[in-house]
């Protein structure tokens, strides 16, 4: 995840803003008694997570699904997978495993959302195979697609399937930064769409901090700096909040600039929340080699 890098981390003063005043409403107030937390990488690709496979694995599906419990999958938005590829991808994982897949770049990219029904179609039915282990659905959209396109954003989420859980990532920065937002959110909230966060050293207006429903989706890229831990250390903060407010969900992916670290912080992460929130998540068992893969 290249976006919103930096040259220079260590000159940010990386501070979460405050929530935006609907959160609290949509959480409701009151902790639920029950909470889903799913944390991973982007990729399980051996290439990008360079020194986290032990010598011999085999499969890098399998093994990466035996230290986490999700994965952001990334791979979707270049091509429609095969069904038979995809249904491979469903019995190599554990029955709580769930798998996030990103909506094609001819949807989201190419077609802006207009006129791509037929692919739509195609991607649904590919994606559909993952079954029970479908976790939710995302769609990224180009920094350039401006609030102008609202109408397009709109006919498109009204039409979206309502079986499929989906999480929308808008990048153009006056959909947070002008009187749009509000109608966004409504939108959101009317058609129980997630409301992705991305915390990015570049791009600090795309930290809105406002939930639409009771699942937090959030895209962290680090920097590959020691700053790193300390965001997230914030990042337990502002959950254990949510947690206490009635979040439901949480889906937290782990990017760097250079991927091989993102299983690491992604450790430090279930850590801290394990520690913070009194869980008890499964805490991935790394070899010796892993575990001494470093930051920068």
């Amino acid at each position: 995840m290249k976006f919103g890098i930096v040259d220079k981390p260590g000159d940010f003063k990386f501070i979460l803003p405050q929530d935006n005043a609907g959160t609290k409403k949509v959480l409701g107030g009151k902790a639920l008694k029950k909470v889903n937390y799913f944390v991973g990488c982007a990729k399980w690709n051996r290439q990008d997570l360079k020194g986290f496979y032990p010598r011999g694995t085999k499969d890098e599906l399998i093994y990466y699904a035996s230290q986490f419990n999700s994965i952001e999958l990334n791979a979707t938005f270049y091509r429609i997978f095969p069904a038979t590829t995809v249904e491979k991808w469903h019995q190599k994982v554990g029955e709580d495993f769930k798998f996030f897949p990103k909506v094609p770049q001819i949807i989201s990219q190419f077609k802006r959302l207009q006129n791509c029904a037929a692919e739509q179609s195609a991607y649904l039915d590919s994606v559909a195979h993952l079954k029970e282990k479908l976790g939710m659905i995302f769609l990224q959209m180009h920094p350039n697609f401006a609030p102008k396109s609202f109408e397009v954003l709109q006919k498109f989420i009204e039409n979206w399937p309502k079986g499929f859980p989906l999480a929308v990532e808008l990048r153009h920065t006056d959909w947070f930064n002008s009187d749009i937002a509000k109608a966004v959110y409504a939108l959101f909230e009317k058609h129980k769409i997630s409301n992705i966060i991305v915390d990015t050293a570049g791009r600090r207006d795309l930290l809105h901090m406002k939930l639409t429903n009771k699942n937090a989706f959030i895209r962290y890229n680090g920097a590959n700096h020691e700053s790193d831990y300390t965001r997230l250390d914030d990042w337990v903060t502002r959950i254990e909040s949510w947690v206490n407010q009635g979040l439901k969900n949480l889906y937290f992916f782990v990017h760097q600039n250079h991927e091989q670290a993102s299983p690491l912080l992604s450790k430090y992460f279930i850590e801290q929340l394990n520690e913070r929130l009194v869980l008890n998540l499964k805490v991935p068992n790394f070899t010796e080699k892993a575990n001494n893969l470093k930051l920068f």
